[in-house]
């Protein structure tokens, strides 16, 4: 039996180590994308590029927006819920802390009306909105709360155009904003090693405090408004998607798209809201993330009406990672000693391949039933996950429903669940990491 001493020393090593280990930032789906948009589409694991499923097409393919009838208007009004269920622990030890993020809102709303061939809207959905929180009593908290919470929205305008019978195309432009929070703990040589790592000289005063702060036995940097909505760092920036649906037959669709990677400027706090502390040492400043952006993704899929009442769709996604999160980069600059310091973690993530697979069976004229498969590798080496920053899920199974209230109205929801992965983390603590998201939808047509 392990004494009392031996505990304390791994309760202050494992908080030790949050920053140790490199830093990720995830919504633990697919990566940091949902495993899909609206309720019907998710409900059908995933699956996008060749059915249609409401307004939450334009933050996929915007060309399946085609599909509504000439002169009619269409009104998604919708949320979603993030349930994370997140364990960091020390078996050997008989250490354990349970995350108390365990309920993120999403919501979104999206109208669209088509003229001719050509139809256009508007719409609004949060794309990322999830994280952990660590209670300061807990071996993760080291004295403190540690948390985090990344949250990534959009504004978007598509445009799809009706080419000939069998051919659409569609675009979408998007106002992006994103926001960060993070109370992270790392010894005062890790700190200097994250320093290091960044190849940026530290200037001005903190240039000179530096080296006495690796001696400290505890470290953290700090940023956050304790806002579930909103983050300490914030910005904003543009993205774009291009799309289009080709009607083989009557029977048979075909669809493709392309997100481009995200142009978010740098997020910042305010220019007092960050802090660095190390041992009796406490320094205010801002917080910069550097070039954080959501990755490219390139969808194939295709639809069959098998039956009157059956629909299946397949799609494949491929989600450009390895570009955006190569590296996790911030600067803190000092307003209080003055002069600036550089922090690298590096991140590794690979390119992942994401096949989606869902049915939809219609069993009356009120009521469709949907089922599908999320199906992915996952994209961050073990060596990178983080216990602030998990993301272990990979495969989702999902259910769904839609139910026409009358001529004009449907519900629809879906409920999607991620098995449990436990993973052993570069960072020390064993990850376990399961996930239930809910989302709801009433559509009104006009």
């Amino acid at each position: 039996m392990r004494n009392i001493k031996d505990t304390n020393k791994l309760r202050q090593f494992a908080a030790l180590a949050v920053l140790a280990g490199p830093m990720t930032c995830a919504m633990a789906t697919n990566g940091m994308l949902m495993e899909g948009y609206g309720p019907i589409s998710t409900g059908m694991g995933g699956v996008s590029q060749a059915i249609d499923h409401g307004n939450a097409a334009m933050a996929q393919n915007p060309a399946t927006l085609g599909m509504i009838a000439d002169g009619s208007a269409r009104l998604d009004v919708a949320f979603g819920v993030l349930g994370p269920d997140v364990n960091s622990s020390i078996p050997a030890y008989g250490l354990n802390a349970k995350s108390g993020g365990t309920s993120y809102v999403m919501p979104a709303a999206g109208y669209t009306r088509r003229n001719g061939a050509v139809t256009y809207g508007l719409g609004l959905f949060a794309q990322g909105g999830m994280g952990t929180e660590y209670e300061a009593t807990s071996f993760m908290g080291g004295g403190m709360p540690a948390r985090s919470e990344l949250g990534v929205g959009n504004v978007l305008v598509p445009l799809a155009y009706q080419v000939n019978s069998s051919l659409t195309v569609g675009a979408t432009l998007k106002f992006m904003w994103a926001s960060l929070d993070m109370i992270m703990a790392a010894s005062g040589s890790q700190l200097a090693g994250l320093a290091q790592a960044s190849g940026v000289a530290p200037s001005g005063n903190l240039a000179m405090a530096l080296p006495s702060l690796a001696g400290a036995p505890l470290a953290r940097i700090s940023f956050s408004d304790d806002n579930k909505f909103t983050g300490a760092a914030k910005s904003t920036g543009f993205g774009a998607s291009l799309g289009a649906t080709y009607k083989v037959n009557r029977d048979v669709m075909l669809g493709a798209s392309y997100q481009f990677k995200s142009g978010l400027d740098d997020m910042k706090t305010a220019s007092s809201a960050a802090s660095i502390s190390a041992g009796g040492f406490l320094d205010n400043g801002q917080i910069t993330v550097i070039d954080f952006q959501m990755p490219s993704v390139l969808a194939l899929g295709a639809s069959w009406q098998a039956s009157p009442a059956l629909l299946l769709a397949a799609d494949v996604k491929y989600i450009g990672w390895a570009d955006s999160m190569k590296s996790f980069r911030m600067r803190f600059d000092s307003t209080g000693m003055g002069g600036s310091v550089s922090f690298a973690m590096p991140q590794e993530w690979k390119d992942q391949a994401v096949l989606n697979l869902g049915l939809a069976w219609k069993a009356n004229e009120q009521l469709t039933l949907r089922a599908g498969l999320n199906l992915a590798d996952n994209p961050i080496p073990d060596t990178y996950v983080n216990p602030l920053f998990p993301a272990t899920v990979k495969n989702h199974i999902t259910l769904g429903l839609g139910y026409k209230v009358s001529d004009a109205g449907e519900f629809n929801a879906s409920v999607t669940m991620a098995p449990k992965v436990t993973v052993a983390s570069g960072a020390g603590p064993d990850i376990s990491h399961a996930q239930t998201n809910w989302q709801f939808m009433y559509s009104h047509r006009f």
